[in-house]
């Protein structure tokens, strides 16, 4: 993704809040950006086949190429191809990070897991693509504990609720992936089967 781009407008270009400072301006201004936001205009099937497919890209951060793998890779698995990949991208590291509330957004969980201060079963884990596959714990490393971000953690500030796939102990930065997530579960506004249709043209 482009770091450079105002995650604000990235936001209100997608209608997805991507950080709590999105969703708190978009709740004032929830057009598109520019001057022509406001203008009501009839998206074509393609546009909408894009946006679906922009959206799922932005709320997991992740680039062009990593997604077109993901589904090749969920095209070969049984079930719909749109739930699997959905629920593929959402057992990454930097996913489970973020929904333990281990981090207040996509990018700084990415960030923690790159910095190291991350561990997967014990071991350091630096890549945000990283799978985890169900019983792995996730755990804060115990040196970084005492830093800023991790104490407000701690505190349960960056997570109102868990989703039911993954059993955290916030006040020990500690989260297991019980099981693989299924797509109603999943706190992704995405029309996955828009963005298969879109690869697929």
């Amino acid at each position: 993704m482009d770091v450079r781009r105002s995650k604000v407008r990235l936001s209100r270009a997608l209608g997805v809040a991507l950080t709590p400072k999105a969703a708190r301006l978009m709740e004032h201004r929830p057009t598109r950006p520019g001057q022509h936001g406001r203008a009501r205009t009839k998206d074509s099937d393609y546009k909408m086949r894009l946006l679906e497919k922009q959206r799922l890209r932005a709320q997991y951060n992740i680039g062009e190429a990593q997604l077109r793998r993901a589904l090749k890779q969920a095209v070969r698995r049984p079930g719909k191809t749109g739930e699997t990949l959905v629920s593929d991208l959402e057992t990454r590291l930097d996913a489970i990070v973020l929904r333990a509330g281990f981090a207040p957004t996509i990018y700084q969980a990415r960030q923690a897991i790159t910095h190291g201060h991350i561990r997967v079963d014990d071991h350091k884990v630096d890549k945000p693509a990283y799978r985890l596959r169900p019983g792995q714990v996730v755990e804060v490393r115990k040196r970084s504990k005492d830093k800023v971000p991790f104490v407000i953690a701690a505190t349960g500030a960056y997570a109102a609720e868990h989703p039911p796939y993954v059993r955290v102990d916030q006040e020990a930065l500690r989260a297991e992936l019980v099981r693989p997530p299924t797509r109603p579960e999943i706190p992704v506004i995405c029309n996955e089967q828009l963005v298969v249709e879109y690869y697929a043209r």
